[in-house]
């Protein structure tokens, strides 16, 4: 053999070589890794084909299942409707959202004629269709959806200790049977809806938090050393802004406590709009900055669904402006939140300062079986412990005997702070963000908005329109 043909049978050999070891890799490594990726058509092209795995809450609720049709195909239904639309989404053979699209291809058949396929069924396993189980609470879902009523705002609960989401409401909603089973008349009317009911407000949507932000600037004092619970703060009724035209009044328009000095602990209680802009002042920008940033805002996070970053401005853009620093710090101007942003507000002060990372798969199963299960890993350590004991001390108070008192429950612990945000142009947003502990020391977390549900003066404020709604899910999770 001549030396330029035994170089082409090498150069031969090896193309074939690296051609079974590319080929190899596609089938049996990466081949599973496309067929999971929520991008491929695949996934929902096979819809009508096959059965898809069921959707279920925590306490074994079915909320997604496939149904076989006269013509032998599957077309998907949701037997609960609009109660966890936003949260299980949809799926059709072209289209889909939430956790139909996130876990997609758990839910449909694994069998996908791959070699890792074929191997695997070899072997014994079972490559069906798998059910997804949330980590969401029926009881607490329909209560929260109910309190909210017609009420456009968003519900988020959580359990502070592991992340898991307990509820997770949007309002409006939608039914997505209309989506699968619906006509083009009800898609059309669905989608051209003013109301915005495919929006997600707990996770896609931000928000003034009004006074509820009061607990980031209280973090602050505590974390910095600038303040504890009895540090004296002056009382005015009006505040002059600095270099500015504007004033801050209180929401009674008086003083908040004798017309000298309120401690901390009763400004956080009675929610004191001249108390706290004076203290993001003195604080600073940086101070107050970074504890926002500490509790998660200016970071996505990181969610089975889409979110958004709740924001707060630069310190820098606070220089020689502390008239806007004393805004913000009454969580108006320019800091914006999402409702789950403030419920892993809430869950980390009752964790003691460590928001863990939220959840909504609790496990994958098959046939009984658990394939997977949601380990609970820490996010972000937000305040210290003690300073994590001396807010939720706050927060009692703020609902034994402040604003928050709505959301009490017989038999419940409850700590919260409420908020009433200001909007140009249309009715404040109301808030109420808080935890409650039950005589096991179990806990639940909760953040409710309800957009543009106050009205200017005394009535519809955070204490009267959201706490109700926190107060009913917490009696849910009681009965749970």
């Amino acid at each position: 053999m001549n030396r330029a043909f035994r170089r082409l049978s090498i150069g031969v050999l090896a193309g074939i070589a690296a051609l079974v070891v590319a080929l190899t890799y596609q089938q049996a490594i990466a081949g599973p890794g496309y067929a999971r990726d929520p991008r491929n058509v695949r996934v929902f092209a096979d819809l009508t084909a096959e059965e898809r795995g069921n959707i279920l809450t925590a306490d074994g609720i079915v909320v997604a299942r496939s149904e076989l049709t006269g013509d032998g195909t599957y077309v998907r239904v949701y037997p609960q409707g609009e109660f966890y639309a936003h949260t299980v989404g949809y799926a059709t053979g072209s289209t889909s959202s939430g956790i139909e699209q996130t876990r997609a291809a758990d839910l449909r058949s694994r069998d996908d004629g791959t070699l890792g396929a074929v191997l695997t069924e070899l072997f014994g396993a079972d490559l069906g269709p798998q059910s997804v189980h949330l980590t969401i609470d029926h009881n607490i879902q329909q209560a929260a959806y109910a309190a909210l009523g017609d009420q456009k705002g968003a519900v988020v609960a959580l359990d502070p200790t592991s992340g898991a989401v307990l509820a997770l409401v949007s309002n409006p909603s939608y039914d997505p049977n209309i989506f699968t089973v619906g006509s083009d008349a009800e898609r059309d009317a669905l989608l051209d809806d003013e109301n915005g009911p495919l929006l997600n407000r707990a996770l896609t949507e931000t928000y003034a938090p009004g006074s509820s932000f009061k607990l980031i600037v209280t973090m602050a004092a505590l974390e910095t050393d600038f303040a504890d619970p009895d540090t004296l703060l002056p009382d005015t009724d009006e505040l002059a802004l600095p270099n500015s035209l504007s004033t801050i009044t209180n929401a009674e328009e008086g003083y908040c406590g004798n017309g000298a000095t309120v401690s901390l602990q009763q400004a956080l209680v009675i929610s004191c709009n001249t108390a706290f802009a004076q203290l993001g002042m003195d604080l600073g920008a940086d101070a107050v900055v970074d504890a926002a940033e500490a509790a998660g805002f200016n970071r996505t996070i990181s969610f089975e669904l889409p979110t958004i970053a709740s924001v707060i401005p630069e310190a820098s853009t606070f220089l020689n402006s502390d008239a806007a620093l004393a805004q913000t710090a009454l969580g108006q101007r320019d800091v914006r939140a999402t409702p789950i942003q403030m419920a892993l507000v809430a869950a980390a002060v009752a964790n003691d300062g460590t928001a863990m990372r939220p959840y909504l798969v609790g496990a994958i199963t098959d046939g009984g079986h658990t394939v997977s299960r949601t380990n609970p890993r820490a996010w972000l350590r937000v305040i210290s412990e003690d300073s994590a004991a001396d807010l939720s001390a706050m927060m009692e108070q703020a609902v034994f005997s402040g604003t928050g008192w709505r959301a009490a429950v017989p038999g419940l612990r409850v700590f919260g702070k409420t908020g009433t945000a200001e909007v140009p142009d249309a009715a404040p947003h109301t808030w109420f963000v808080g935890f409650a502990i039950d005589s096991n020391g179990d806990s639940i977390a909760v953040a409710v908005l309800v957009e543009s549900g106050g009205y200017r003066g005394d009535e519809g404020t955070g204490g009267s329109v959201a706490a109700p709604v926190a107060q009913a899910v917490f009696s849910a999770w009681v009965d749970s």
